[in-house]
Order: C-alpha cells, then structure tokens, then sequence
C-alpha cells in the first residue's frame, strides 16, 4: 500500500504530510469543512493533483489526519493498493423518492459481488436516515463487512455534503467495495457514555421521529432535565445523548437528538428509535472519552493475522464538543495502540456506521470512536 496525505486551511496552499510520490488510479479521501467543499475551485484542485484518482468527498464536523484534529480544513488520503483492488459506486437518495433502507440496498447492488471483501461508506447525514441505510446495505452484502458513517456540518446541523468524481452534493451515498485474497479489514467502536437517571419508556415514534416517552410530549420532557441547556437546543443534546434499549437489538446503543421540530414537539434523531424501547439520558467525561478511544483502538486489532496499514477514523460531533479543547487526546490514544507506522485519516460525524463489538451485521451508531483498520 503506497499512501499520499496533505491538508489545506482556508486561502492557503496544500500541504503534504509526509513524502510526496506519485500513484496510480488511488482512492482518494477528502474529508473537511463543509463550505471548503462547496466553493467550485476545490474539486478542480484536487483532480488536477490526482487525475485519475477516484476521488470521495464527505463533509465533517471536523476532520482527522496523523495526529492531528483541524475545523476548517480539508484533509486528504490518497491510497494506492498494490495488491488489493477496490470499486466505487454512489447513489443520491432522491433517485429512490428518498428511501434510505432501498437507497442502501441499491447501491451497495451495483458493487461486483465477486470476492467483495468490505465495504465502506461515506454518506450524506442530513436527508439519509442512517439506520434504514444500514439495513438496506447489510441486506444487499449479508456476509459483508461494512463500517463508515454519515457526513457531518460542525453543530450547525445545516447541511451535509458527500460525493464521488463530482463537486460533492447533497444526497449522496458512497460506498467503496474492497478485494482480495491479501484484504484484511477488521473494526471496533466504543462510547465511554454513562447512562443516569430513570428508564422511560418511548410511547410514540415513527422512523428517527420521537414524539412521546411515557406518554408525555418527548421535547417538553427533554427539556425540563436539560434546564438551562434547554435554551441551546439542539446543539446542547449532543452532550446529553439517548440510551435505547430494544428488542430489535441484542445491545443498547445510543441516538443523537440532530433537530428539533417545535410545532410537532417532537426530537428528530439520528437514527431510528422504536416504540416501547427504554431510553435513558447519557453523559460523560473527558478521561471516558479518551479511554473509549484506547479500547476501541484494542479491540480492533483482535484477531488480525497482518499488521494494520491504515485507519479510518469516525468519531462523532458530540465526542468532540465534550473533548474542546483536549479533541485531539482521542486521536492520540489511538496512535499509541496503533504506532506511527499506521496511516490515520477520518471525521467527526453524524452517525458512525459499524456492527456491534462481536457481531457482523452493521448498525448506525452515535457518540461512539469508530475505527476501521485495513492492510493488503
């Protein structure tokens, strides 16, 4: 595996973090700040640096390169396989009347099934709902494994950009489809989130819409516990994050409160909540954060039979506004379980996309570390 990383502050010239050398046909991956995105100059730019490149945007709410956490930046991997061969292939949601679960199964249908390996997704987070794109992707490629996340826009929650060989756009699904016999990617995610205070109960609710938990209006009922906090919704909820418990999953995972809906009095999500799922209010630490990033980092090196080459780092906005100014701990932690030979890029997100620890089928997840470790 040949790679080539650079970066690039707003008015400023690229560059490298590392040798510059030249590649062939690489998967390129551009994660940065979501105005850097839509300016008409940066895709331009960066075909002429990687002309045959096969280059993947996804707008984050902060994006992940070496050590290093940077806001309004773009952070680039370019990544030649020299053993290992990958596909891309990407679908905007407005195709399929915005359907996330069908979205997910067709495109991740257009990949050749052939010795598919891993996929890995970098998808639009405003319009997608990330937990019916999980099921219609996991349902496409049922032995598969797939990890990634939904792009991300800081805490403005405005809008969201993803794209492949195009100016990144609203709507769109990218997966990259991963092959041969040498391939080897292996996963893990953690939290570090504490749940307090008592169950309720999720009484109405349709997609990754919350309306009532224990019959009571779910918006009124969040904020009397936030108090004060209640005046910076909704980018407060992101410090104080839903633990749901459901039948429909053998692990309680955690939702991200994205918008709130005042004539409704209701909580859009980022993922699907069912009805008479348990919920509970979370929060946490800096030193939990931190240590979530070590283990997480632990764990996905179990069971690998090669050494990792790169990591794909996918951690969510609500980690990072907890973290401030300690951000880049996290991204430290998990260099020093890795070693400096790894190759590290990534974004804070909206959604982290991964199966649980233990299992195979991918689930969207948030407030978690989430890292993909491949080598070839």
């Amino acid at each position: 595996m040949k790679t080539v990383q650079l970066q690039r502050k707003r008015n400023a010239a690229w560059q490298y973090i590392g040798p510059k050398q030249d590649l062939k046909e690489p998967l390129v991956l551009i994660f940065g700040n979501r105005f850097l995105l839509e300016e008409a100059a940066t895709f331009d730019e960066l075909r002429k640096l990687f002309p045959d490149g096969h280059l993947v945007f996804g707008s984050s709410s902060g994006d992940l390169i070496a050590g290093s956490v940077n806001d309004e930046h773009l952070s680039v991997t370019a990544i030649e396989l020299e053993r290992a061969h990958f596909e891309v292939q990407s679908i905007n949601i407005s195709s399929v009347a915005y359907n996330s679960e069908l979205a997910g199964r067709e495109v991740v249908s257009k990949l050749s099934p052939e010795g598919l390996k891993h996929i890995f997704v970098v998808s639009e987070g405003s319009s997608v709902n990330g937990s019916a794109l999980t099921k219609g992707m996991q349902a496409a490629a049922r032995k598969v494994l797939i990890t990634g996340g939904l792009c991300g826009d800081d805490a403005r929650f405005e809008r969201t950009l993803a794209g492949y060989n195009k100016p990144p756009d609203d709507g769109e699904i990218v997966v990259i489809g991963f092959y041969g016999e040498s391939f080897e990617a292996s996963f893990s995610l953690y939290g570090g989130w504490i749940p307090f205070g008592p169950q309720r109960v999720v009484t109405r609710s349709k997609g990754n819409v919350l309306y009532e938990i224990d019959g009571k209006p779910a918006l009124d009922l969040y904020r009397m516990y936030l108090g004060e906090k209640a005046k910076e919704l909704p980018g407060s909820a992101l410090i104080y994050p839903l633990n749901v418990t459901s039948t429909e999953n053998n692990q309680a995972f955690v939702r991200t409160i994205l918008q709130i809906d005042e004539a409704q009095n209701a909580m859009i999500l980022a993922g699907d909540v069912p009805e008479q799922a348990l919920v509970q209010l979370m929060m946490t630490n800096t030193d939990s954060l931190a240590m979530a990033s070590e283990t997480a980092a632990l764990r996905a090196l179990e069971g690998r039979t090669a050494p990792p080459q790169l990591a794909i780092l996918i951690s969510c906005i609500g980690r990072k506004l907890v973290l401030n100014q300690r951000v880049e701990e996290e991204v430290e932690e998990v260099r020093e379980v890795l070693g400096e030979d790894v190759i590290i890029s990534g974004m804070y997100s909206y959604g982290e996309i991964a199966p649980f620890y233990g299992e195979r089928s991918c689930k969207l997840h948030n407030q978690t570390m989430t890292i993909t470790l491949i080598s070839e």
